[in-house]
């Protein structure tokens, strides 16, 4: 079923990385593009290290890891990331304006065929799509952090997606090694909807003083089986983004999202997380 063998990620963070890196390690030709050439060299090195890794743990060979790596294009030109893709997948911030200005530019750089997903956790697929002239073929691709490890991708139909483009995307997903899940356009969609509450409320309990930030991450490990706790899944996602995620849900779903007051502090204070070193947790 799979036709899709060229794939461009466009946006070299921590997603745009591990999305191009799973992709190169699963035998697709990989264009990254973005805007800053610092940005794609971090993005390169990453994926150095993703390969050496699976090296030492035997994973790949060193052969099939250098064919992978030399599959990969690194661009700041988004009409050359764009013009030979089959399948485009955005990955930059949560900001509709800006995600919504990316799909018109790839709408006009890209082939009849190809299908452009936004790698969002919370937007809607159908306001993006409707700004391009292939509503049919977009969708968006919800990958988590960290995308190498992380098996599930969220599939979210916009209004207009057609089966085609579901299927196709669902035939990658396994092609990469992820499971996939159908999800109805809803804000949060079903992951982030829950992940928000459940992180939010943490962060509450913290500025109430129910327990500690070491305290209350285990309790939800140990008590509810999850692999890592709320506020330090919150500090690897970004406080930014998560206050990013938290506005739009409480736009969009009003007041059990509200974000809370400790949430916007840390922001203001730039206290982002592991990115900055310092959020719920310090980092050295």
């Amino acid at each position: 079923m799979i036709c899709l063998k060229a794939i461009s990620v466009i946006g070299a963070g921590t997603m745009g990385r591990g999305i191009a890196y799973t992709c190169a390690a699963h035998g697709f030709h990989v264009t990254v593009h973005d805007i800053e050439e610092k940005a794609l060299k971090s993005c390169e090195n990453y994926i150095e290290e993703q390969f050496q890794k699976a090296i030492e743990k035997g994973k790949i060979s060193e052969f099939d890891a250098e064919r992978a790596k030399n599959s990969i294009v690194y661009t700041t030109n988004i009409k050359q990331a764009a013009q030979s893709a089959d399948l485009i997948i955005e990955a930059v911030l949560e900001i509709m304006d800006l995600k919504i200005r990316i799909f018109k530019e790839l709408d006009q750089y890209t082939k009849p065929e190809t299908i452009l997903a936004t790698n969002t956790s919370t937007m809607s697929p159908t306001e993006i799509a409707a700004q391009t002239n292939r509503p049919d073929k977009c969708i968006a691709l919800h990958f988590f952090n960290p995308v190498p490890k992380m098996k599930l991708i969220e599939v979210i139909c916009g209004l207009e997606t057609s089966e085609e483009t579901v299927e196709k995307c669902f035939a990658f997903g396994k092609a990469i090694g992820k499971e996939c899940v159908k999800i109805n356009e809803f804000p949060g969609f079903a992951v982030s909807r829950m992940n928000c509450l459940i992180g939010n409320e943490a962060m509450n309990m913290v500025m109430e003083g129910v327990g500690s930030v070491e305290d209350i991450d285990k309790a939800i490990k140990l008590g509810l089986n999850h692999p890592m706790g709320p506020l330090e899944l919150a500090d690897l996602v970004g406080l930014d983004t998560r206050l990013r995620n938290m506005e739009y849900l409480y736009q969009t779903l009003g007041e059990k999202y509200r974000p809370c007051p400790l949430l916007r502090k840390y922001v203001k204070a730039g206290w982002l997380g592991k990115k900055t070193g310092k959020g719920f947790y310090e980092y050295k």
